[in-house]
C-alpha cells in the first residue's frame, strides 16, 4: 500500500521540525472549493510566531520542489495549531491534564458522542473528564480508543 500524502509530507518535515526545536501537530490535505491545501501546523512551548512559521515554509517548500509527492496544484501553508489545538498523540493529552477539552467519540457513552470539560487523567487506555451537568460535576471515563476527535477548548465562563 502506498503512503498517503500527510504521512510522506510528515517524514519530510520531521528533520526541518527537529533542527529547529519544533513540534508537529498535524498535517493535512484539504479541497476547499477548487483549492487544495497542504497544512502543516507546528507548535513548541510557549507558541510559535511567524518567522518560525515563514522558515518551516521556506525550508519545507525547497523539500517539495524537489520530490513532491503531490501531483496537482496546492496552496502550502504551515501555522500554528492555535488556541484549540487537536489533541493526537499521549503526550498531547498528557500536556492538556487540568486543562478544558472538547471530544467526541466513535460511538455514544451515555447516549451522547460529545464532551466538553476538565481533562482530569489519561493512562494510556482511558482518558476522564470533569464534565458539568446543569449545576453539577461528573467524572466520565472514556476509552482512548473509542476518541474520534480531540482538542483543546477556549473556555468562556
Amino acid at each position: 500500500m502506498s503512503k498517503k500524502v500527510t504521512e510522506i509530507v510528515e517524514e519530510m518535515a520531521a528533520p526541518i521540525l527537529e533542527e529547529l526545536n519544533l513540534e508537529l501537530v498535524e498535517v493535512e490535505y484539504v479541497k476547499e472549493g477548487r483549492n487544495w491545501f497542504l497544512r502543516v501546523y507546528i507548535d513548541k512551548d510557549g507558541g510559535v510566531d511567524i518567522e518560525e512559521c515563514g522558515l518551516v515554509s521556506e525550508k519545507l517548500s525547497e523539500q517539495l520542489d524537489e520530490k513532491d509527492p503531490i501531483s496537482n496544484n496546492y496552496f502550502l501553508e504551515v501555522s500554528s495549531p492555535g488556541a484549540e489545538r487537536p489533541l493526537k498523540k499521549d503526550r498531547d493529552y498528557i500536556k492538556a491534564i487540568g486543562k478544558n477539552v472538547h471530544v467526541k467519540t466513535y460511538e455514544p457513552i451515555d447516549n451522547e458522542k460529545e464532551f466538553e470539560g476538565i481533562l482530569k487523567d489519561f493512562d494510556g487506555s482511558q482518558v476522564t473528564l470533569e464534565i458539568k451537568i446543569k449545576t453539577r460535576k461528573k467524572e466520565l471515563v472514556i476509552p482512548y480508543d473509542k476518541i474520534a476527535k480531540a482538542r483543546l477548548a477556549v473556555s468562556f465562563s
